[in-house]
């Protein structure tokens, strides 16, 4: 019995020695089987900038805005538009609008390509690009002359009747016409601003025989 039981003891006295270094083994394995396993999470990610880029097309479009009554109060047609969601406008080519006053007064427009926002209330104008608000009366009773805009470059405000330009602009007011190199038209307050190179040429008007 001595002898075996001195071979245990020896034994076991050089287990201890290693014991440290097996459980140190034991304790890294687990900590490497953890890390293999654990789920991972990703990096929260800053927000990336929305990119210039169409989210949706029409082709052979007509887009209708009505007022709280029901009342059109703007058209726009094109043979193609592209909506870009980062600014919400939409790109029309060979655009053709229709705006109507709450007083009924009709203003038309095309152009080769134009830029509209949301509502179609604000649009620009590229090529070829006309305006025309139609011969009309104000709530007074006054006659409202027939205006017509000319340029390659036009910028309209529907909503309130106002028509800017920093590019050569052609005014026809009835028989009237006048040019200039910018422009800057405002309808409810009858301000016609025209800047640079102006030129105008007025037609008498007739006189009305007496009745």
């Amino acid at each position: 019995m001595r002898p075996v039981l001195a071979l245990l003891r020896e034994a076991w006295d050089r287990a201890s020695i290693y014991l440290p270094l097996m459980l140190m083994g034991l304790l890294a394995l687990g900590s490497y089987w953890l890390v293999r396993n654990a789920p991972i999470f990703d990096a929260p990610q800053a927000q990336q900038p929305a990119r210039h880029e169409p989210d949706y097309f029409l082709r052979g479009f007509a887009v209708k805005t009505f007022d709280a009554a029901g009342r059109l109060k703007s058209e726009v047609l094109g043979s193609e538009a592209r909506h870009f969601p980062d600014t919400d406008t939409l790109e029309i080519d060979k655009a053709r609008l229709r705006a109507i006053s709450p007083e009924g007064r009709l203003t038309t427009a095309s152009a080769d390509r134009a830029l509209s926002n949301a509502d179609g209330s604000e649009v620009q104008l590229f090529g070829n690009a006309i305006v025309v608000r139609d011969a009309a009366r104000d709530p007074a009773g006054q006659q409202l002359p027939r205006l017509e805009f000319r340029g390659e470059f036009l910028h309209a405000f529907l909503n309130s009747e106002r028509i800017k330009s920093h590019k050569p602009v052609v005014l026809l007011r009835d028989q009237d016409q006048f040019t200039a190199d910018a422009m800057d038209y405002d309808n409810l307050d009858r301000v016609m601003d025209l800047r640079g190179r102006v030129k105008g040429q007025l037609v008498p008007r007739t006189a009305q025989p007496a009745r």
